[in-house]
């Protein structure tokens, strides 16, 4: 049974002085956490658009098609052909389930047919028209995402009426600061982070993040509409650079990445010795490659800028092998070769 996505134990009075006090939670923020234990049941959108055809955007749409059953997911990229490789994405993956058995034939028809639409170029109108809930999902570059979501916003702003309900912008940046993105809309209350693991289909986890300005119905619809897309949530109390698990793994991916370039072991020496001596299922190394050697750059960049801390200064042999296109698995080499 999936764990409530603000699901907190009780707090003692004396417990809550000292978050206060020691970690700068506001009464107002220890209100909010409280009242997620009571969240007033909001309908799941019957529109949902994702802003980004890449793995990521499409793992998002295909878990609102599939899991939580939205009846038009809208998917958007500038590009036709990453249009193509999504389609492609998707299908692969809704005919391994049908295979195992978790997923009828007729399920699989009605998702691909019915549910899921796509578009390409540079107009984002078709999918922002009469969306209800969008997800951005597009390169980890902070003025490429605070324009998408001045446009968004632009656009959204004219299908919201007193008579319903607020178009909800999500971000699933793993770095960048939502207050900072919803500076550029027109409406700061509607924006939040929504931050998925990759691959989407198979993590269970997605960092909440709340901005200054985000709303408690914001906050409530997101968390409601990841728990029917089958996920277990996070809150970020904070808006802080990194949130929860980059400002923690990305770290470690960067000194991993040091300690090969400063010759102390081999890549598969830094590997071997952290999958064994922490039992996880893969090591640092072979993780960055999945991840994109690219977008472990980019964050570490955004805590670096932000943080002004040479700890998160990224590693120069990160940069060489950015700037050589050596970018991971995406690109058949990183650390490794694929």
């Amino acid at each position: 049974m999936l764990r409530r996505c603000a699901q907190r134990s009780s707090v003692s009075p004396l417990h809550s002085v000292w978050m206060s006090s020691h970690l700068g939670i506001t009464a107002q923020q220890q209100a909010r956490n409280y009242s997620s234990h009571h969240q007033p049941h909001h309908p799941l959108p019957k529109t949902f658009g994702v802003v980004g055809a890449g793995q990521m955007g499409g793992g998002i749409a295909l878990v609102a098609a599939m899991n939580a059953k939205i009846p038009s997911v809208r998917v958007h990229d500038v590009s036709a052909q990453s249009i193509e490789k999504c389609k492609k994405l998707i299908q692969t993956l809704l005919d391994k389930y049908v295979q195992k058995g978790t997923l009828t034939a007729e399920e699989r028809q009605v998702i691909l047919s019915e549910r899921l639409s796509f578009s390409s170029g540079t107009d984002l109108s078709k999918l922002a028209l009469g969306c209800e809930f969008i997800v951005e999902a597009a390169t980890e570059q902070t003025e490429l995402k605070l324009g998408l979501f001045k446009d968004l916003s632009q656009m959204v702003h004219s299908n919201n009426s007193a008579e319903t309900s607020k178009t909800i912008l999500a971000t699933n940046t793993s770095s960048i600061s939502i207050t900072k993105i919803a500076s550029q809309t027109l409406d700061p209350s509607t924006v939040i982070g929504m931050h998925f693991m990759n691959p989407v289909p198979v993590m269970t986890l997605v960092e909440i993040i709340r901005g200054l300005q985000t709303s408690d119905e914001t906050y409530e619809r997101t968390t409601q509409l990841a728990h029917a897309m089958h996920k277990t949530c996070t809150l970020s109390i904070k808006d802080s650079p990194g949130f929860i698990a980059n400002r923690i793994l990305m770290p470690y991916i960067n000194e991993a990445v040091n300690v090969l370039h400063e010759g102390i072991a081999t890549v598969e020496d830094i590997d071997k010795t952290m999958k064994l001596g922490t039992n996880v299922p893969m090591g640092p190394l072979t993780l960055a490659d999945f991840i994109g050697l690219d977008t472990c750059l980019a964050i570490m960049r955004v805590l670096y800028t932000e943080f002004a801390d040479s700890k998160y200064r990224p590693s120069p042999l990160l940069v060489k092998m950015v700037e050589a296109g050596w970018l991971g698995k995406k690109t058949g080499r990183g650390f490794y070769k694929y």
